[in-house]
């Protein structure tokens, strides 16, 4: 059995991996455009701000490890066409430029994404950086150095993190958006406002419902830039907008959203015969709403990736789907999120109620104590929860993890008043904080 994977990050490696060990006669053959495999990039931020000091930490596999299952990766290659039906791939070695064709039996897609880049004048601009990969991340290190004023654009996850990393380094930071919130695909107002007095605590500019409509340079380097609302000074900018598919390839061979992200059934496969995908190059079932969504998270990736190699022969294990599970650390502030929020519930139509509960973790006759937030979101009808928010100086962060097996397994928010959870001092109260949530909400 020949398998061909093109691409190999978080779903590439675990589909390699997994296949590698349950197939240990399949000729594996790998492809990537890069000379490195397996980077993790939620740890940019952390390596930018010093946090992580050894970025070898950061690469959780290489083509050492690769071959010593057997597996054959192709650095710095990039395929150049496919051809599904006839299972043929044509192939550019990037450090020799020679072409030529391979041929597969099965064909695993774990292309990724790459950043949005916006088609705004000077974008070219020397200094106007990306944060998606370990090259990225060693630049802005570097260019960092020199730099006084950084400006960030995008305030979701990586944009967020960015702009605690280069406050921490002593840099005039601003963080550009243009919705009115921070972080709003996953949080509601409520918690966004937390966030945001916290940033503006340590002297970033939040420049929130901005528009960026240009960048201006001098000596052929970005030096300031502009919104439809005013004007920032930027020895260096990075560009955190989003992310796309990195599905060109494969346009009219396989089902696509209008984004570009493939759609897979449940164990993984394409509707071509033999071609699996996964990871940021594809869609995900939404347990929330039931419909396929573009989600790219590594923790989804991992999961897609291992499901490919149970089901490369016959389905066997099928994929839950997924709620959108992320945390995020803020200064002092522990974040998490998981399903809908109100307002992404709103926007999809369908009619929730909220509860929220503020109470002190633990009791009050323990030394320290510390408060914490929780939100969640339930259908207004059937009272099955969607979603859930927390926020606490205090670690809960958990929490979310337990909210994330109710949602999948659709629990109504009555069922949760009444769920086991222990009780011990140090952790908690005799009533849990979600076991509040229940009891609270109408």
């Amino acid at each position: 059995m020949r398998v061909a994977v093109i691409g190999c990050t978080h779903a590439g490696t675990a589909a390699i991996v997994n296949i590698a060990k349950l197939y240990p006669n399949a000729k594996i053959t790998v492809y990537e455009r890069n000379d490195n495999i397996s980077f993790l990039s939620c740890g940019i931020a952390l390596y930018v701000g010093g946090i992580v000091k050894d970025p070898k930490g950061l690469f959780y596999s290489s083509p050492e490890q690769l071959a010593s299952l057997g597996v054959t990766t192709k650095m710095c290659h990039d395929v150049l066409e496919t051809n599904l039906e006839e299972k043929k791939l044509k192939v550019k070695n990037l450090k020799t430029n020679e072409e030529f064709e391979d041929c597969f039996d099965k064909l695993i897609i774990t292309t990724g994404s790459w950043p949005i880049v916006p088609k705004i004048e000077g974008i070219n601009l020397e200094n106007i950086l990306l944060s998606k990969n370990f090259y990225h991340s060693n630049t802005i290190i570097e260019k960092a150095k020199k730099a006084k004023n950084i400006v960030v654009v995008g305030a979701g996850y990586i944009g967020v993190e960015l702009v605690e990393a280069f406050q921490t380094n002593g840099k005039n930071v601003t963080l550009i958006d243009a919705e009115e919130r921070i972080l709003s695909k996953y949080l509601d107002k409520e918690f966004t406002e937390t966030a945001e007095k916290a940033f503006r605590d340590h002297f970033i500019k939040l420049s929130l419902g901005e528009l960026v409509t240009k960048f201006e340079g001098t000596d052929g380097k970005v030096s300031k830039v502009i919104t439809n609302k005013g004007e920032y000074e930027a020895d260096l900018v990075i560009l955190c907008i989003g992310f796309k598919p990195n599905t060109e390839l494969f346009k009219g061979q396989v089902d696509m959203l209008p984004n570009g992200a493939i759609l897979v059934d449940e164990y993984m496969r394409t509707n071509k015969e033999g071609v699996f995908a996964a990871g940021d190059s594809c869609a995900v079932m939404y347990n929330p709403t039931g419909k396929h969504q573009y989600i790219p998270l590594a923790t989804n990736a991992v999961r897609m990736g291992t499901l490919i190699a149970r089901n490369l022969v016959k389905p066997t294990t099928r994929s839950m789907g997924t709620q959108g599970t992320s945390g995020i650390k803020i200064y002092d502030y522990n974040i998490a999120s998981t399903g809908l929020t109100e307002v992404t519930a709103k926007a999809a139509e369908i009619k929730v109620k909220t509860v929220t509960v503020e109470d002190n973790y633990r009791p009050e006759f323990m030394p320290t104590y510390d408060t914490a937030k929780l939100k969640l979101v339930y259908e207004e009808e059937s009272k099955i929860i969607l979603g859930a928010q927390i926020i606490s100086k205090a670690d809960l962060t958990q929490s979310i993890n337990t909210m994330s097996v109710c949602i999948q397994n659709k629990m109504t928010i009555d069922e949760l008043a009444f769920v086991d959870f222990f009780f011990q001092p140090h952790y908690n109260k005799p009533w849990n904080l979600l076991n509040l949530a229940g009891l609270n909400a109408e």
